[in-house]
């Protein structure tokens, strides 16, 4: 009889064996292990699993297997790797168990390692694998923290054999037993059979010498006497061996107790001792030294197959674990007169030995989420990064803080502290979104279905920020579809901008989608009562089919609906801010209308969502990826987000800018997004810019791609998102939502407010009703006025700016004086937003650019208030403001008001300029008298570019 067989037949100690692999048993080895050697057992953990999915190619054909039946989560794709394993391990041993009656014959699958300190989720994980692998002799592995003891308690007495795991204490030993005793008892009081629950306390050994060994050469080499660093040596090596002895003498004490005579009379088996980590790590100890000194009956040692093998080979077998018990006595007194605390060093490899197993636990999640992109190849967009040295090294720091701390987890989880411990946890539906969205497939199926048959030519979205910049993503990208009306946002108050609206449409063939989370916004509620005006008078009491909502249950919005007799309303989510909406029905409804097949595109989207999930590890997680290293240039200084895309999906931009400035940018820190923007020479950019180039792999640019490439030489930090075509657009807003929110945490804000926008409403709502009470906006004083133009600055800005009395010219060059390194230029021009506006001041905003080497911003107003407006009064004080206003040519009125659109829209850009100038911003605002406004935005342009010539 070989060694191994003889630890049961002759001393009643089963051998177990720590590993499993697939390929092990599909060959047959553990099999041959059971035979020969009278393996009654084997364990796992996830340092096995890492080893044996992370480390070969045996399980490539079942992940490729389970992807080609539809992407899944990292996480499932590694738990049915792991179930199939344990399951064919358990039926291996079934005849184990069979013949020990329940005592023996069990494989061991680890509770993930990232609950350990989580009593609940503890539970309810041991209850749902146990329910996975359904086989009676598994045994669900639960830590024996502080936080697992009562889980295990719980756990048996609901009749689950548990295998206790990270034992090094004595005390946290009759804890664990006590518990287990607890739990059955519990059971039996229940009136359940106890007879067929099996535990196991598994107590390590080796680890334990490995942590005293090094404390005691801490001591002798502090010690001065010969004598006290030769007793201290002689410790060496006994410790572990002595600690286990003693905790078996705990066992016989505990279960001859009263209490558990009266169990094993119902039948209940003792919880039996497991000597784990009986592997040796000393090379200059015996390599079965942990094997040999801990042979006893009712015992368990778990061996890794080195071990095994070494056993069987020259492995000695007698009844040892009850040998020279004085003399472990013996060697723990000396330990503890020594000055090293065995409790200590036990709650030590506790928290060590969770961490190593939250480490297994990333390597390996990290080698199937690698192997999954692998197996999605261009149906999962790509993704690299090209950062110097320096900026590597920061952004390779920030993404091990977030693997060591588990953010990504706690991000998932709703754990607010990732950010500033504020209510970010109630900001957080966007996570989970997409799935709730494809439960509802069909409704969108259906209203796109309605869309069609009504025979509209147009659909207007009615909104403003994250209400209308994700639609219009869509509406440019995608464009008009047969069948279907064509998408048009109006998200501009200017009175010329709505009458084009009007004169595009026939409002007899319109959908209005008035779209508003809270349904409070002005914006949104007076372009509903002008249009639901101007089409009743077309439509009369039918009018209400021609209008659908999307806003929050229980807002304002969802009221005027209710009484003014929608078609339909759709519901948003509370839990999710307007920029982080447009995979919710803010973003889909919209996307119905237009006839996009709202299920491919969230199945789309999903693609991202799962490759930015909880399980898959920063370090191969998209969006922390991204997240992390925009956050760390921005800490060095590189905070002007340049985004680049390529013509076919240009408009992502625009939305993406919203994102990241309205997230970021608040109490004097944050991100600024510099959008429209195209790809220069590196001479023209400064050393504050951090790239974001989308690039459509179906379309691309080779101008595009030769600037790139050009400053990426040249040093700057670039982000290159391949979208394989336009289709997987939606995989971008996921990615970027996360990225934003893990760039809000590395910066140290929160990214789901937004006080400064609200500052902005706040004014303009005060600006508004004083002006409809009095008939007018309030009277305001020029620092310089001619026949076409007229320049205004509050009281800091205009000492600052004494030129200003010279006219435009004079002040735009003093004004623009005041750029400094690192600073940027933004055009807040509150005009009409077409082509030939936008083509003046985007020649004016480059010269900046390529005279000062700063970013430009170009944006029109009012949208941008719900955008960028956040971060260019509330983030770093970088920007220096111009800002540009026109008298209306004819005022629109507005229906149940006694001011119109044009008074609206003068209230937003005072507003605006109010808050710049409270939040002590470089601003100044030119302003337009009534005439030919083309000639005087030529004129501003001609004076901003002489300002830089």
């Amino acid at each position: 009889m070989n060694a191994l067989k003889a630890l049961h037949a002759e001393q009643d100690q089963a051998v177990w064996l720590d590993f499993v692999a697939r390929g092990f048993i599909q060959k047959g080895e553990l099999k041959t292990l059971v035979e020969r050697d009278g393996l009654r057992g084997v364990t796992s953990n996830p340092s096995i699993f890492e080893k044996a999915i992370g480390h070969s190619d045996e399980y490539d054909a079942s992940l490729k297997s389970a992807q080609e039946a539809g992407d899944s989560r990292v996480i499932d794709l590694y738990e049915g790797m792991a179930i199939a394993d344990i399951q064919a391990a358990a039926d291996v041993l079934r005849p184990v168990y069979e013949a020990s009656d329940g005592a023996d014959g069990y494989v061991s699958l680890e509770v993930s390692p990232y609950l350990a300190l989580d009593t609940e989720a503890t539970l309810a994980e041991a209850r749902r694998l146990h329910r996975a692998v359904s086989r009676d002799n598994l045994m669900v592995k639960v830590p024996a923290t502080p936080e697992g003891i009562p889980a295990i308690r719980q756990l048996i007495g609901e009749g689950i054999s548990i295998n206790v795991t990270l034992l090094f204490s004595q005390e946290a030993y009759e804890a664990v037993a006590r518990a287990f005793i607890d739990g059955l008892d519990a059971r039996a009081k229940a009136g359940h059979d106890v007879s067929r629950i099996a535990s196991v306390a598994s107590f390590f050994i080796s680890r334990i010498d490995s942590l005293v060994d090094k404390l005691i050469d801490e001591k002798i080499a502090q010690a001065n006497d010969p004598d006290e660093k030769l007793a201290l040596g002689s410790l060496k090596g006994k410790v572990a061996i002595a600690n286990a002895k003693l905790a078996y003498q705990r066992y016989k004490r505990i279960f001859a107790e009263a209490k558990w005579q009266a169990l094993a009379e119902k039948g209940a088996k003792a919880q039996r001792l497991l000597w784990a980590s009986t592997g040796t790590k000393n090379k200059a100890y015996s390599d079965v030294l942990y094997v040999e000194e801990l042979i006893g009956p009712n015992t368990v040692n778990t061996m890794p197959p080195a071990t095994m093998d070494a056993f069987r080979d020259h492995g000695q077998v007698r009844p040892t674990i009850e040998e020279d018990v004085a003399g472990a006595e013996a060697v723990m007194a000396k330990l503890a007169r020594s000055g090293i605390d065995i409790e200590a060093v036990a709650r030590q490899l506790v928290q060590e030995g969770v961490q190593l197993f939250i480490d297994a636990a990333d390597a390996l999640l990290g080698a199937v989420a690698g192997k999954r992109a692998a197996l999605l190849g261009h149906r999962l967009d790509g993704q690299s990064l090209a950062l110097d040295e320096t900026l590597a090294a920061e952004a390779k720091k920030a993404v091990e803080s977030w693997r060591a701390s588990g953010a990504i987890r706690r991000v998932w989880a709703g754990d607010a502290s990732v950010w500033t411990g504020g209510d970010e946890g109630n900001w957080l539906g966007w996570l989970h979104i997409v799935e709730a969205e494809l439960e509802k497939a069909a409704d969108y199926a259906a209203f796109s279905e309605w869309v069609q048959g009504q025979g509209f030519t147009h659909a207007v979205v009615l909104g403003m920020g994250g209400s209308s910049l994700g639609p219009e993503v869509l509406s440019l990208t995608y464009g008009q579809r047969a069948g279907f009306p064509a998408l048009r946002i109006l998200d501009s108050t200017h009175p010329d901008e709505v009458r084009a609206v009007e004169a595009e449409i026939d409002l007899a063939k319109t959908l209005f989608i008035v779209s508003s989370k809270s349904g409070s916004t002005l914006e949104p509620n007076v372009f509903r009562d002008y249009f639901y005006d101007r089409a009743k008078g077309v439509l009369g009491d039918r009018v209400g089919d021609y209008f659908v909502a999307v806003t929050d249950p229980g807002s304002d919005m969802e009221r005027a609906a209710q009484s003014q007799n929608f078609k339909k309303i759709f519901y948003g989510v509370k839990q999710i801010g307007g920029r982080y909406s447009v995979l919710s029905a803010f973003g889909l409804v919209p996307a119905a209308a237009m006839g996009l097949d709202v299920r491919e595109l969230l199945e789309t989207a999903r693609v991202m969502v799962r490759s930015c999930g909880p399980a898959v590890p920063p370090a191969q997680n998209p969006g922390v990826l991204l997240g992390t290293a925009i956050g760390a240039a921005a800490l060095k200084g590189r905070d002007k987000v340049t985004l680049v895309a390529s013509p076919g999906i240009a408009s992502f931009g625009a939305w993406a800018e919203q994102l990241i400035a309205e997230s970021t940018g608040k109490r004097g820190k944050g991100l600024i997004p510099i959008e429209g923007e195209p790809a220069g020479v590196p001479a023209v950019y400064g050393s504050d810019r951090f790239f974001v180039y989308l690039r459509l792999d179906a379309g691309a640019d080779a101008a595009q791609d030769a600037a790139l490439s050009a400053l990426e030489k040249d040093g700057h930090p670039i982000a290159r998102i391949g979208v394989d075509k336009a289709e997987q657009l939606p995989q971008e807003f996921y990615r970027l939502e996360m990225a934003t929110a893990v760039a809000g945490a590395v910066i140290g804000i929160d990214p789901f407010d937004q006080p400064d926008v609200e500052a902005s409403k706040v004014e303009t709502k005060k600006l508004f009703a004083q002006a409809e009470t009095s008939g007018a906006l309030p009277p305001e004083t020029p620092l310089y006025e001619d026949d076409g133009i007229a320049l205004y600055a509050d009281a800091r800005n205009a000492e600052g700016l004494p030129q200003a009395a010279e006219g435009l010219e004079a002040a735009l060059r003093a004004h623009l004086a005041r750029i400094k390194p690192g600073d940027y230029l933004a055009l807040l021009a509150y005009v009409p937003r077409n082509a030939g506006h936008r083509a003046v001041l985007q020649e004016a905003r480059l010269a900046v650019r390529d005279a000062r080497k700063v970013a430009t911003c170009l944006e029109f107003g009012p949208r941008f208030l719900h955008s960028t407006g956040q971060a260019y009064k509330g983030g770093p004080d970088s920007g220096v403001f111009v800002q540009i206003t026109a008298d209306a040519a004819q005022d629109l009125p507005i229906p149940g008001r006694t001011l119109g659109f044009g008074t609206v829209v003068a209230a937003q850009a005072r507003g605006d300029f109010s808050v710049l100038a409270e939040r002590g911003r470089r601003a100044l605002r030119v302003h337009l008298k009534a005439g030919d406004m083309e000639a005087g935005l030529k004129r501003i342009a001609a004076a901003l570019k002489a300002a830089v010539a």
